[in-house]
């Protein structure tokens, strides 16, 4: 890992456990290689390295796993999300990863602001509008939920997945909020 962070990344300031695993090291390395830093949700969750690994694995599998989602579709969820949840964290690192994914420097603001103003095709706006029940009122979805995202070209696998990538930021974006997680400054260059 090149250099610690200049302030702590929580409001928490659990630190970093001591010490860190050559594993943990590793993971840190490949992030750096790939990505260029180590995203502060890691480094978040690195004070506890079964926490931190638990994490990674459930994040790996939502995000990266084989689905009928593609990564866009993925991240495109992550910031409705985050939106709708007011997550700063997510919204400036899943917006970046919107943005260089798609191609597109305005996407993930749009999104993030108000999706249905991003032009998105029927697909995606029924993924959206399922996304958005689903955050928002959970009790409320029906078969007719589902009903109508399998006109729009989802399979049952892909609802599911929708559903999981849904649940999942609905989850980090509560620990990011509670625990005041700051996103890396470079989140917010990327993509442009």
């Amino acid at each position: 890992m090149s250099e610690k962070p200049d302030r702590p990344v929580t409001a928490l300031d659990l630190g970093l456990a001591e010490p860190l695993s050559e594993r943990t090291r590793a993971y840190f390395d490949k992030c750096e290689e790939k990505l260029g830093l180590v995203p502060n949700v890691l480094l978040a969750y690195a004070f506890d390295e079964a926490k931190l690994e638990a994490f990674s694995r459930f994040y790996n599998e939502v995000m990266l796993a084989d689905s009928d989602l593609s990564k866009l579709d993925r991240e495109i969820i992550a910031v409705a999300v985050s939106a709708i949840n007011h997550c700063h964290y997510c919204l400036a690192a899943h917006g970046a990863a919107v943005r260089e994914l798609s191609g597109d420097p305005i996407l993930g603001e749009t999104i993030a602001q108000n999706w249905r103003a991003a032009g998105l095709d029927e697909r995606r706006t029924a993924m959206l509008d399922f996304v958005t029940t689903l955050t928002e009122r959970p009790d409320l979805i029906t078969e007719a939920d589902r009903e109508a995202l399998r006109r729009a070209g989802f399979s049952n696998r892909a609802i599911f997945d929708i559903a999981q990538v849904a649940g999942f930021f609905a989850m980090s974006n509560r620990v990011a909020a509670a625990s005041d997680m700051r996103p890396n400054a470079a989140y917010h260059g990327m993509g442009r």
